[in-house]
């Protein structure tokens, strides 16, 4: 019997490597995150910015839009959850007066700034409870029990501070150091309120993508019957929410007032709207599921380009509401689009 030998197999020639193919991982990864479409628009906007105006991308600018962003940062943090759980606080802004109001009268009245501080924090804490309650208990839908307690909680500011603005002089005790907080530069350079919210989002960062919590958050805001079934306490889930961003929504307010020494009952009002915004021009979905913590960071910074931009170039605040508002649409609209084609597909 004659035996053949086998040959063996001769390797195909290799097919020439697509473009994406030959980019490196990194940034392959980045192309394809769901935030690249508004990272790609911040950037373009970013080089608007530099052929407009000769002073945009200098440093003082870019450190004076750090700090101009840094609030809305912190509480477009919270609101992520929040978003991520298919649910919504209009009470942020509220919610940042009353922290900033309590905080102002504590040290008006002699108490020391972190224990008037801490007091902030508490009512911000408290706050996001009473909504995480209502929602989870009493069944309310989050868009009324907040758009309730965006009332509420301004009229509660109003009423313990008689309407009254309330000032902060730096001869008073603790006043010097407790406007370092807000006014204060690291180094001389970085302002301590963009240092709050580069570490604010940080710890975002890393709740939403390596812990329990964010893989519950992700599982509750895609779909809340079957996160519930293989075990997630849903209630817990979106009561954490409620809490987390009503605190982030009280340390904004007392950093406000740190900056300022100044707050009245309706400080803040509007705030909601941008924070929602920046979160859903970042790639949040509307209706919860989808997004990172990075695409809200991209958000905000895109929020405060396009505003500095603006004003730059001394285009009336009135026109900065509409183009901030198409953007919104737009950013929506984008979001929808996306999901019917991937429905399609």
């Amino acid at each position: 019997m004659t035996s053949t030998a086998t040959k063996p197999p001769v390797p195909a020639a290799p097919s020439p490597d697509t473009p994406a193919q030959r980019l490196p991982l990194a940034l392959r990864r980045l192309l394809h995150a769901r935030e690249a479409g508004v990272f790609a628009a911040l950037v373009l906007l970013f080089l608007l910015g530099t052929v407009l105006s000769p002073t945009f991308a200098q440093s003082d600018n870019l450190l004076s839009v750090g700090q101009q962003i840094a609030q809305i940062g912190i509480m477009a943090v919270g609101a992520t959850f929040v978003i991520l759980n298919g649910e919504i606080d209009l009470s942020v802004g509220s919610t940042y007066a009353l922290s900033a109001i309590s905080t102002g009268m504590l040290i008006s009245d002699g108490w020391s700034w972190p224990a008037a501080m801490a007091v902030g924090l508490l009512v911000g804490v408290l706050a996001g409870l009473f909504n995480g309650l209502a929602v989870v208990l009493l069944g309310v839908p989050s868009f009324i029990v907040t758009l309730g307690t965006l009332s509420v909680f301004r009229g509660v500011a109003l009423l313990i501070s008689d309407g009254a603005p309330i000032s902060l002089s730096s001869s008073q005790p603790g006043v010097a150091e407790f406007n370092l907080l807000g006014q204060g530069r690291l180094f001389g350079l970085i302002p301590m309120q963009f240092v709050f919210f580069a570490a604010v989002a940080a710890i975002g960062v890393v709740l939403l993508a390596r812990s329990r919590f964010g893989f519950n958050t992700y599982a509750v805001g895609g779909n809340q019957e079957a996160a519930r079934l293989v075990g997630v306490n849903v209630k817990r889930v979106k009561l954490t929410a409620f809490v987390l961003s009503g605190f982030t929504a009280g340390l904004a307010g007392v950093l406000g007032l740190s900056f300022l020494s100044y707050v009245q009952g309706v400080t803040g009002q509007g705030l909601e709207l941008t924070v929602i915004s920046a979160v859903i021009i970042g790639g949040a979905a509307l209706f919860g599921g989808s997004g990172t913590m990075w695409g809200t960071v991209i958000g905000v910074a895109f929020i405060g380009l396009l505003q500095n931009i603006l004003s730059i170039k001394g285009i009336s605040s009135f026109w900065q509401t509409v183009v901030t508002g198409l953007v919104i649409v737009a950013a929506v609209a984008a979001d929808t689009w996306q999901r019917k084609r991937k429905t399609r597909a």
